[in-house]
């Protein structure tokens, strides 16, 4: 496990750093330099007229934190437990496919990066190396699998039995992908990451989608993927069928409302991810934050909630812990991070994320996660 920089080293660190991007800002400017711009202009954009992308940023502002003072926050406990696993942070890396648009070292340099830091990875589906290679990469560092249902429900039984066999802890399946939004940046720029065989990896590596192929040409191969991704007839049985399927904790990402939060708990999920896919899907829904109180009144404390698109800061954290988060998922930061540098520019993504994560926890007056109850926020 490795040990983490605080106050005078950790900016004694930074500053023989200058010339590295320091704010979520800055890193994708820094990215969109690196970049073809079709290939930033995918990873960057929303759906329609990112009326979403741009919500999941203000609701945060919305929000302020009412701190507590004269606690002792002289040592900081941010570790917290799920599923019986306990993590340092409280916060995983995303699930975001295609990475070696950013790197060509793609998710492989981003799992190491977070093994550095203890951070759990979440492996895409449509991931640019396979689950098994991130696996490996991964080493010890916890690990969750990110599950797009397949028409060819045999292929996706397969792929849980391969993460179950390659050591992830948790499934999490996105269910707000029945089919590609509307994402004009994509089409303005007649790209699609799918269609170049970015997202290949664990399908290739997947025996009963090959098998189930009558053409294994390359261009076979992406037509058999892009017939099996899209699934407008996912239903709720169809979540059922995969919670019996594995052993491991199923978690559904992509909930915004609160009864179907409530649908989850009667199906038996584990926990929810309430996200809106980082505004790429439907735009003109909820900002997750703002969805985010709805559904943990729903929830009741039944299952662990966790909020996914919009978090940049170490505040951001506060916010939605205080909302009703258990964790969040950090996304399109670490991604700026790999395209400016690979590995160690997701590292310093990440380095920066977790000390802004303690200050703003000590500040707060939170010396321990597991009693944040005691923080309130005031709506402005």
């Amino acid at each position: 496990m490795s040990s983490r920089l605080e106050g005078d080293a950790f900016l004694k660190n930074i500053a023989s750093q200058n010339d590295s991007p320091l704010t979520h800002e800055e890193w994708e400017q820094s990215a969109e330099q690196k970049m073809k711009a079709h290939e930033f202009g995918h990873i960057r954009s929303g759906a329609g007229a990112e009326e979403t992308l741009r919500r999941n940023r203000s609701a945060f502002s919305k929000w302020a934190i009412l701190p507590r003072m004269l606690n002792d926050v002289s040592s900081i406990d941010t570790s917290i437990t799920l599923f019986g696993h306990k993590y340092a942070h409280p916060f995983l890396l995303a699930p975001i496919g295609m990475q070696r648009l950013a790197h060509e070292d793609g998710d492989l340099a981003s799992v190491r990066a977070a093994a550095k830091w203890d951070v759990p990875f979440i492996a895409s589906t449509v991931s640019s190396y396979s689950l098994e290679d991130i696996a490996e990469a991964a080493g010890t560092n916890p690990r969750w699998f990110q599950l797009y249902w397949s028409n060819n429900e045999a292929v996706s039984y397969n792929m849980l039995k391969r993460a179950e066999q390659a050591g992830y802890e948790a499934i999490v399946v996105t269910v707000d992908t029945v089919m590609l939004g509307w994402r004009e940046e994509d089409l303005r720029n007649n790209f699609s990451p799918l269609r170049e065989g970015i997202g290949k990896a664990n399908y290739l590596n997947d025996r009963v989608f090959m098998e189930s192929l009558t053409d294994t040409s390359d261009e076979g191969i992406i037509q058999g993927i892009l017939e099996n991704i899209h699934h407008p007839s996912f239903d709720w049985k169809k979540i059922e069928d995969i919670k019996r399927a594995t052993t491991l904790p199923v978690l559904l990402k992509g909930i915004l409302h609160p009864d179907d939060a409530i649908l989850a708990v009667e199906a038996g999920i584990d926990g929810i991810i309430v996200s809106n896919h980082g505004g790429r899907q439907l735009d003109g829904v909820a900002a997750s934050l703002d969805a985010l109180p709805l559904i943990a009144e729903a929830v009741n404390g039944r299952i662990p909630l966790l909020l996914d698109s919009g978090i940049r800061r170490g505040t951001d954290l506060v916010k939605a812990l205080a909302l009703g988060a258990d964790a969040v998922l950090l996304g399109r930061p670490y991604i700026y991070g790999l395209a400016v540098a690979g590995q160690a520019g997701v590292e310093q993504v990440l380095e920066n994320f977790i000390e802004e994560t303690r200050v703003s926890l000590a500040l707060a007056g939170i010396p321990d996660i597991s009693k944040f109850a005691s923080i309130k926020l005031i709506r402005e």
